[in-house]
């Protein structure tokens, strides 16, 4: 009988380890998550090249966002993507489509951060709630706007082997070659983002959107 109930007793002591141990693999997970693979530089020690483009992101952007702290590690790794987005910031498509392509692009990666970050500037370029929700699963009101997005899920979804079938879709909407190159061009310009901050697991420095969020995820920063 005494046998019975040590077992007993240590069976009960394993499992409540065991649970113990499968509620703190989660928090462990999660705690790692929140810190960065690559280190991240300090504008405040930032020197050569890597201090004059965090200066001239300053001045834009009014911080460094971590984003740009982690790319500051390479300058020709930041100085190319801020390079790319200047020369797309002056092409046809809008600032609110661009902010609508790279919410289709970063919930499609599952880019928490960039899905983060667009959600917020999204909302300073004037998109709704409702704007940037349908911008995250390729929808828009707008049936241009919505043609563009549609192609942008294309690309990343089969790798830039956009099918016949999208491109009838795009053309009847009223895209031009040239809004078809630039749609590329601004998805590949946010996937970069978003692979970059996969790897390196950017620290989220805006309010936090986590992909796959339903409807009524909060979007701040928007009407």
């Amino acid at each position: 009988m005494a046998n019975r109930l040590r077992l007993s007793s240590v069976c009960i002591t394993n499992a409540l380890a065991r649970n113990v141990l499968w509620v703190a693999l989660p928090l462990m997970a999660v705690e790692k998550a929140n810190v960065n693979r690559i280190i991240q530089v300090d504008p405040a020690q930032a020197t050569g090249k890597t201090k004059q483009l965090f200066e001239a992101v300053q001045v834009k952007w009014g911080a460094v966002p971590n984003l740009f702290r982690v790319l500051g590690v390479s300058p020709a790794a930041l100085e190319g993507y801020l390079h790319f987005a200047d020369a797309l910031a002056g092409g046809s498509l809008s600032s609110r489509v661009r902010e609508q392509i790279a919410l289709a692009v970063a919930e499609a990666n599952f880019c928490g951060y960039c899905l983060s970050t667009h959600s917020f500037l999204g909302g300073k370029v004037g998109l709704t709630k409702t704007d940037i929700a349908d911008a995250r699963h390729a929808r828009a009101a707008d049936r241009k706007t919505d043609a563009i997005l549609k192609l942008t899920r294309g690309i990343v979804v089969q790798r830039g082997e956009v099918s016949d079938a999208d491109f009838k879709l795009a053309r009847p909407s009223g895209l031009t070659d040239g809004d078809i190159v630039e749609t590329v061009a601004n998805v590949a310009l946010n996937i970069f983002a978003n692979y970059v901050n996969h790897a390196a697991r950017t620290v989220v420095d805006f309010p936090e959107v986590q992909p796959g969020d339903g409807p009524g995820a909060t979007t701040p920063g928007c009407a």
